[in-house]
């Protein structure tokens, strides 16, 4: 495997859940860490400022630099690079974690709310490829989207009530699929949990509970085995799944990374679904920006 120490990743909606898990996790290795998100000062509802988890990236050894980006303004997002660029001098790694969620059924999902998962998610990774992919090219580096595998059959279960949602979520795999197809020196792929993950999200709304979900680490875990591949084993233009893909790795043993340690957290993948507070509904949560 390959060191990555020294090397620059590139990550938004950095500031708290998986994102920030990224970034510590990555920082650990000597990462020099990104932290692009648009919490600067402290929210009442929501942990996590781009400061905060610069600093603990700082404290991890590695360096960190904490850029406000609202994804929704691709200017900010190219500016953004630029300026990690300008400081690091180059970037390895790419990674498109900010999300917008609306679960609803088509019904109840006005056009403005269409937009808003559109914009931040597929939009949002679309505008990160087209500003980093000169460095990455130079760099020989990573892309990667949080988001699904397009194969109908993984879509079984996630598609009723969410569809504006997994549409603009797909949308950034093929962004992912059309960078590994444009860049041969890019490895760019999607990556998503077959399970529910602890998160803002998930959390706030009430999206399952403890015995649903694995702990964000679990997803850090699975980018830092992704992007140490050496290139010649990398995936490339793929949807990976996480627990799938770091089956591939050797990894057994997921325990460590349940929230509930007595309980396995289902897949989502098969089931339309999802528990929420030990009751059963298919029907989605009304939710706003993670």
């Amino acid at each position: 495997m390959q060191s990555l120490s020294g090397k620059v990743a590139f990550i938004t909606g950095a500031s708290r859940g998986i994102g920030r898990a990224i970034a510590e996790r990555l920082a650990r290795e000597g990462v020099h860490c990104v932290i692009a998100s648009k919490t600067v000062a402290p929210h009442p509802k929501l942990e996590g400022t781009i400061g905060e988890v610069a600093e603990a990236c700082s404290a991890l050894g590695a360096e960190a630099m904490a850029v406000p980006v609202d994804v929704r303004r691709p200017h900010e997002i190219a500016r953004a690079v630029d300026d990690a660029v300008a400081r690091f001098g180059r970037l390895d790694i790419a990674i498109h974690n900010a999300g917008a969620l609306w679960w609803k059924p088509i019904k109840d999902t006005p056009l403005d709310k269409f937009d808003l998962v559109h914009e931040v998610n597929a939009r949002g990774a679309y505008a990160l490829a087209h500003a980093a992919l000169p460095h990455l090219r130079a760099s020989r580096g990573h892309f990667i989207a949080m988001s699904p595998p397009v194969e109908p059959e993984s879509l079984n279960g996630t598609l009723a009530g969410k569809t504006a949602y997994m549409m603009s979520k797909l949308g950034m795999t093929m962004v992912a699929m059309g960078v590994s197809l444009e860049e041969p020196a890019i490895a760019a792929n999607g990556l998503w949990p077959e399970t529910l993950v602890e998160s803002a999200a998930t959390r706030n709304f009430g999206i399952g509970s403890p015995d649903l979900w694995y702990k964000a680490e679990l997803m850090a875990e699975a980018v830092f085995e992704l992007v140490r591949l050496p290139e010649g084993e990398r995936p490339r233009g793929q949807g990976l799944l996480m627990l799938e893909f770091m089956r591939t790795r050797g990894y057994t043993d997921f325990t460590p990374w349940r929230c509930n340690p007595a309980v396995e957290p289902p897949s989502l993948l098969m089931t339309s679904k999802v528990r929420a507070g030990g009751k059963e509904r298919a029907d989605g949560a009304e939710l706003g920006r993670t």
